[in-house]
């Protein structure tokens, strides 16, 4: 059976957990469930911290688990990402208060409070820059105020909170991060399991594709077929079939979801018609 941590809470829990149910994997019904069965996936899931998932991955006690890559960089467990997810998008930044801090360099010889000192100290190193790193948990936006530390270095979003502490960000980016699936460092095919483990990033590489595309379903004048076609090319070309009234036909493709809208404007504009666009609820590529 296949081992499957979750992130038990945190703006990973939920997602995640909608992304394995679209992918046909049963889920908890109660969020103090620490472990659910799905028997006829032969799936076990194990509801655990989002810090501690790459742990439990690269120790080997889990297959594979779904975490953000920020905690996987920055437990500096022997994880690797083999999937990356497209939610829980983040973008790791510096802060201090306004005029505080110049840039990278001015660093040098200060201190940094931060929930991931692992990626931070990585960064720090990679830049030549010589700072004491503290480690917080949970928010570190009041750190500066009460003399813990110069600057910050946390994920950054929005940026309300950060500037409702009086903050702003300097520098570049440290990194950005996403929700991705990873799995113990140097895995091989032939590991037990791998079969398994290949089906559910199917599953999931199903549902990314179902969620970017939809199908798209009009009528055109045969004339016109050509001009529609490079329009909609598809994945591997189109669907074409003849309608009843004569030099008309049909045509289906799938289309990126986001220039769907652009697309029936320009196949309107082109004379076709019956322009319809439908979801995707699973896919294999």
């Amino acid at each position: 059976m296949l081992r499957i941590a979750v992130p038990n809470k945190g703006s990973l829990s939920g997602p995640a957990s909608a992304m394995l149910h679209e992918a046909g994997y049963s889920q908890r019904k109660e969020s103090k469930e620490l472990v659910h069965v799905d028997p006829d996936n032969e799936v076990e899931f194990f509801y655990l911290r989002p810090k501690d998932i790459a742990i439990y991955v690269a120790q080997g006690r889990l297959d594979i688990g779904i975490t953000g890559e920020d905690l996987l960089i920055d437990s500096g467990a022997g994880a690797e990402t083999i999937l990356p997810l497209g939610f829980a998008r983040s973008t790791f930044r510096f802060a201090a208060k306004p005029g505080a801090v110049a840039g990278l360099a001015d660093l040098a010889g200060r201190t940094i409070a931060t929930s991931y000192e692992g990626i931070v100290a990585k960064y720090l190193a990679e830049k030549g820059v010589d700072a004491s790193v503290v480690h917080l948990d949970g928010a570190v936006e009041t750190a500066i105020e009460l003399g813990v530390a110069d600057a910050i270095a946390d994920v950054v979003e929005t940026g309300t909170s950060l500037r409702n502490a009086g903050l702003e960000v300097f520098g570049d980016p440290i990194m950005k991060s996403e929700a991705v699936v990873i799995r113990r460092t140097g895995a091989t095919a032939a590991d037990e399991g791998d079969a398994k483990v290949q089906q559910f990033l199917r599953r999931l590489q199903g549902v990314l594709v179902a969620r970017t595309y939809v199908m798209m379903d009009y009528d055109c004048r045969a004339e016109h077929l050509d001009a529609a076609v490079a329009l909609t090319p598809g994945l591997e070309g189109p669907t074409i079939s003849p309608l009843h009234s004569e030099g008309w036909v049909a045509v289906r493709a799938m289309v990126l979801a986001k220039e769907a809208q652009r697309i029936m404007d320009d196949l309107y504009a082109l004379g076709a018609r019956a322009i319809l666009t439908t979801a995707i609820h699973a896919c294999r590529l």
